[in-house]
């Protein structure tokens, strides 16, 4: 991997201080540095960590990472699975299936969590940014009308920096939260898990396809992902005190509750960990000049890979709102809509992988027997599973309360395979025969998408959601008042 531009130097000033290089980080930072913001990239870490939780890439944040350029390096390095599918030993129970979702990507991207930071600074280093390792946030001030940080470098010397906006990308334990003083409610359940990515001896399969697999069997949970090289992710429920799975381990877990038949060897554990996941939602996304996302502001339980997700698609909500209001084409009070937005998706999505947790880890054999069989009736039942598919996708989040009518409303996706994308620029789509065209205009570049068959127009914001439809169809009279679709 190309290294990074010297950036052992901090300035003094920048529009934008981003704490913490994980994947939120690097899609925030790779988004700003595509539209042209000033920003300053910061990680107490020395180098991308090994063995990180996260295992899965879902369409949605395919979708996005398509817009930066990186959607095709990250496809290209991980293992295309169909989707998930439960399983009792060898016994399927259901299975949401990726085939039939409106997306370019109909399936899930399995990739541990490094493989993704990698293809992210990589492509940040293309676009002339940097990560400044080995810099720690200390914490940071009013300054209005930003704030001024204090960042210890890797010599021990202390800088100043003074930022118009500081976004806190830096995990559960957040310095970003803390300092800005914003509460971080909810629970903290005493289940361990065990995590382990190992390379097993060839012969019969772990998995009888390329879903990742979550195997509900008496003896307990345990998830199961294939992943690129020959590598499977795992990850279990296990008692409290154990520590960091061994090669006998993970043998035992495939015996008592993956598939069932010929024993499993172990050849390598390529990395291995025990962690809590924690349940917590922050009350506010927005302090004044400084903004939560990914772990610092939402941390659930591993069910549904659906975290990592969601911090990349915060990034993405908050990239070009932040280019807006910096470039001035919008007001200071179009960053109030990130909240508004990101924060009941943080909700569902804790409240929904706390229910699939605590229902995947029964310990009662005669509990367990019974939620089996509702999940296989489940799949029986039309809708459910397509239903299923579509949420684990995050295809279906949408920032609008309106009922669906049958008509476009505000706020929902806009699939890339009906308004193709021009990177994170505003999509104008008009009904006619094809052709390209790009309007500029003084609030930026406009792309102009012609679409056999729209009914109507429609004008797509930089993320893939909806700003508005029925607007003019003169890309200039809609460039000149882009203003008026943006959030409210």
């Amino acid at each position: 991997m190309p290294k990074s531009p010297a950036a052992h130097s901090l300035p003094c000033r920048t529009d934008v201080l981003i704490s913490g290089a994980g994947p939120t980080g690097l899609v925030l930072a790779a988004s700003l540095r595509r539209l042209g913001v000033d920003h300053v990239l910061i990680d107490r870490d020395a180098g991308i960590q090994p063995g990180s939780k996260a295992a899965a890439v879902q369409p949605r944040t395919l979708e996005y990472l398509d817009r930066i350029g990186v959607g095709a390096a990250l496809v290209e390095r991980g293992k295309k699975g169909r989707g998930f599918c439960l399983r009792d030993r060898d016994r399927t129970l259901l299975r949401a299936c990726y085939d039939r979702l409106d997306t370019p990507h109909p399936y899930m991207l399995l990739a541990s969590q490094q493989t993704t930071e990698e293809v992210l600074a990589r492509r940040l280093v293309e676009l002339g940014g940097a990560v400044h390792r080995e810099h720690r946030l200390l914490g940071f001030i009013a300054d209005f009308p930003g704030v001024t940080a204090t960042v210890a470098g890797p010599d021990g010397a202390v800088h100043a920096l003074t930022a118009r906006y500081l976004v806190g990308c830096d995990g559960i334990y957040s310095t970003v939260r803390t300092a800005a003083g914003v509460a971080f409610p909810g629970d903290s359940p005493e289940q361990l898990f065990a995590l382990a990515d190992v390379r097993l001896a060839p012969g019969r399969q772990t998995t009888t396809s390329d879903d990742a697999a979550f195997y509900l069997s008496e003896a307990g949970l345990l998830l199961m992902s294939p992943l690129s090289d020959g590598l499977h992710r795992l990850v279990a429920p296990v008692a409290a005190g154990t520590s960091a799975p061994g090669a006998d381990d993970v043998e035992r877990l495939l015996a008592t509750r993956g598939p069932a038949g010929k024993r499993q060897r172990v050849l390598e554990i390529v990395a291995a960990s025990t962690y809590r996941a924690q349940e917590r939602v922050a009350e506010q996304f927005r302090a004044g000049p400084v903004f939560l996302a990914g772990d610092a502001a939402h941390t659930h339980s591993p069910a549904g890979a659906q975290g990592m997700n969601t911090g990349m698609q915060d990034a993405g909500n908050l990239a070009w709102k932040l280019h807006a209001v910096l470039s001035g084409a919008a007001p200071e009070t179009l960053l109030d809509s990130y909240h508004r937005e990101r924060q009941p998706v943080a909700a569902q999505l804790v409240a929904l992988t706390s229910q699939f947790a605590r229902i995947a880890t029964l310990a009662d054999p005669a509990a367990s027997r019974r939620r089996n069989a509702l999940l296989a009736a489940a799949a029986a039942t039309p809708g459910i599973t397509d239903w299923l598919a579509a949420t684990l996708a995050q295809l279906d989040i949408a920032y609008t309360d309106e009922p669906d009518l049958g008509h476009p409303r505000p706020g929902t996706r806009v699939s890339p395979l009906a308004v193709p994308p021009d990177g994170l620029r505003w999509t104008l789509a008009l009904p006619g025969e094809p052709r390209r065209g790009i309007t500029a205009s003084r609030r930026g570049e406009l792309a102009v998408r012609y679409i056999r068959n729209l009914p109507t127009t429609l004008l797509v914001r930089p993320d893939g959601h909806l700003a508005a439809s029925g607007v003019p169809g003169d890309p200039a009279t809609v460039a000149e008042r882009l203003g008026q679709y943006l959030p409210r």
